[in-house]
């Protein structure tokens, strides 16, 4: 997720993410604008990026009123539809789910409704007392998708935002919705994929799973996160993670970064990194889980590099090769260190995989397994001790 908001950033700035995002390793952009030149900077980013662009086009339904939310309606959502898809946008984010019915469902919550797409029609249903138009026009909205060839990825506007919230019933009753939907759009010949949350704890997050694969139709799930603890601002691309992890390993089949600055700013190009590479590991670590055919096929060739002391064999098979040399080049700048069989961690004489390596190589030497060699090791190292005096120290 990049994009401006009424108080930072601009055009260069977030074409500058979108790039950034997909130098490591962003398989898919959203541009969430919400402030000036929303349509300049969209097309801006679409002109530049190498991967799918995907939208949430209420944002700048809402920005057409005057971020009056009880004064947009459907004619202005339909138009700015149509604006978008003729860009070229991918994807849009649209909170159909979202119904009256469930708006009182949320009073009690923690945080409330924390979706900014979820909370503007909450405020249009109430203001009108009436379904969101989205909900009624959804096969209208299916036909524009269609004619474009644009997908469907259906916001989670009742989304937890807190641990406390979590497998709710307003989150659950939007779920079902999505099903719904789903069948519909794709009646119409629309792909979709269903938005989910949020923040769920770790024991929470397998229904989350379950209950979408069933109720969805086994469409695609795609979450942010999930957050699994609420109390690390400035580290929520960890506690992300760890959910986007388990989700990932439970079924899910995108997901959607979240930055150290989630609650607290607009993210930089360094946020941005960070979260990607954060979601890249949690990815990885998923399919591994999952025992997808070929996963392990890098982390093999990294840990034997690594066994082998191929510094610069494992720095570029890493996810970040510039920070994987600078960690090591901090302490052990020299160029001869690169060839190095220790790092300054353990030093040349206390590195378990030179001790090993020296144990292989001496076994080979003398045509003994390895279990043998340490055996024989052990009693010449006896043998040396008692014949200088068997004594605990030594003189300098």
């Amino acid at each position: 997720n990049i994009g401006n908001s009424a108080v930072a950033s601009s055009i260069e700035e977030e074409v500058e993410k979108m790039r950034w995002a997909t130098k490591w390793g962003a398989d898919t952009v959203m541009d969430l604008s919400t402030g000036k030149n929303i349509h300049a900077t969209r097309e801006w980013i679409l002109r530049n990026s190498p991967v799918p662009i995907g939208t949430v086009p209420i944002y700048q339904a809402l920005e057409k009123v005057g971020g009056k939310a009880e004064d947009l309606t459907w004619e202005i959502y339909r138009d700015t539809l149509i604006e978008q898809a003729e860009q070229g946008v991918d994807y849009f984010t649209v909170h159909a789910g979202v119904l009256l019915r469930f708006i009182p469902l949320t009073a009690n919550r923690m945080t409330g409704i924390v979706s900014r797409g979820g909370s503007i029609m909450a405020k249009w249903c109430l203001a009108h007392h009436k379904e969101s138009f989205l909900y009624t026009h959804w096969d209208d909205i299916c036909d524009i998708m269609a004619a474009y060839d644009v997908s469907f990825s259906i916001g989670d506007g009742l989304r937890p935002g807190s641990i406390a919230d979590a497998n709710d019933q307003a989150q659950f009753g939007e779920l079902e919705v999505q099903g719904e939907l789903t069948k519909r759009a794709w009646a119409k010949g629309v792909q979709v994929m269903n938005e989910g949350p949020g923040h769920v704890p770790m024991h929470m997050i397998e229904e989350n799973m379950a209950k979408q694969l069933e109720w969805c139709h086994e469409a695609p799930f795609y979450t942010l996160g999930p957050l699994t603890t609420d109390i690390a601002p400035g580290y929520d691309h960890i506690t992300s993670g760890i959910g986007a992890a388990m989700i990932g390993w439970y079924g899910c089949a995108m997901l959607c970064y979240v930055t150290p600055k989630e609650h607290l700013g607009l993210p930089n190009k360094k946020d941005v990194k960070d979260g990607v590479i954060t979601y890249k590991i949690a990815a990885h670590a998923a399919d591994l889980a999952k025992g997808h055919p070929g996963a392990q096929y890098r982390d093999n060739a990294l840990s034997k590099a690594r066994f082998e002391f191929r510094w610069e064999d494992q720095f570029n098979l890493s996810l970040d090769p510039i920070t994987a040399r600078s960690f090591h080049d901090e302490t052990l700048p020299q160029e001869g260190a690169k060839t190095a069989h220790f790092c300054s961690m353990c030093g040349p004489h206390f590195c378990s995989m030179k001790i090993s390596e020296d144990v292989r190589k001496y076994a080979a030497e003398h045509g003994i397994a390895e279990e043998e060699a340490l055996k024989k090791g052990m009693e010449e190292k006896s043998k040396e001790f008692v014949e200088k005096g068997a004594e605990l120290y030594a003189k300098a």
